[in-house]
């Protein structure tokens, strides 16, 4: 099966893409592209998937950058190859032939372009990230190397929708008591539960930051199986473990 490669007009003319898991060598409840090496998968098998992605955004293997995330608003400033262990949830480069990737199962990951200035990020923003200002910071990461944030296009990929996101009231007093406006991303659900809207907040935190254009491919990671790797899904199902998807841009 061929890589499905996801796409957005809003970082054209750059290079990027939103990897499904399709396409990949994993097998079993990894089954497709899973990229990621802190999962339980065969290591060999990892390298092969993340081999397939960079020959897609031809880019050689040790060019496709990833950190080691931690769910922080921490953001590295990339200059060439890096070996994965800087802990950090979001990358900015100005170096052409870089590809920034990250990797998620529900969380959103964001792709930053300022094609102008030639300066790319990338960014992994659960709920605790982007709350403490993961994607602020990666503007700001963005701007030290020329960018400027309101040329910056920033694109949310595939992460669980408010339908499928259900907290508990600990949660939502959280976002409540960093802004009251908050409630606006939270709609009632059942037994006391709500939904939570994380994309939805991840576009208003982007254009907080001032950038200009922001938005979300909608792909729910939850309700498509064949298609998107779930952490809540593998809760859920009481799976052992779960594949990461891989977001990538590059100059």
């Amino acid at each position: 099966m061929t890589l499905e490669i996801l796409t957005d007009n809003r970082l054209a003319p750059l290079r990027h893409g939103f990897f499904t898991r399709r396409g990949g060598a994993s097998s079993g409840v990894f089954s497709g592209l899973n990229c990621g090496k802190g999962s339980s998968d065969l290591a060999e098998i990892v390298s092969i998937n993340r081999g397939r992605v960079a020959k897609a955004m031809d880019v050689a293997p040790d060019a496709l950058v990833t950190v080691h995330q931690v769910h922080s608003s921490d953001v590295e400033i990339v200059e060439g190859p890096k070996d994965g262990k800087a802990k950090a949830d979001g990358m900015v480069t100005a170096t052409p032939g870089l590809a920034l990737a990250v990797l998620t199962a529900d969380c959103q990951p964001v792709l930053f372009a300022d094609a102008e200035a030639g300066v790319i990020g990338a960014a992994h923003a659960g709920w605790r990230g982007a709350l403490d200002g993961v994607l602020e910071a990666t503007v700001a990461a963005m701007e030290r190397l020329g960018a400027e944030a309101g040329r910056v296009r920033a694109v949310i990929g595939p992460s669980i929708s408010q339908s499928a996101y259900e907290v508990g009231q600990e949660f939502l007093e959280r976002f409540l008591d960093d802004d009251p406006e908050n409630h606006r991303f939270f709609v009632n659900g059942e037994n006391g539960k709500y939904h939570f809207d994380l994309p939805g907040y991840g576009v208003h935190r982007l254009r907080r930051a001032g950038v200009g254009e922001a938005g979300w491919t909608r792909h729910c990671t939850y309700a498509d199986p064949e298609r998107f790797y779930s952490y809540r899904r593998t809760t859920h199902a009481g799976e052992a473990d779960y594949g990461r998807l891989i977001s990538v841009i590059r100059l």
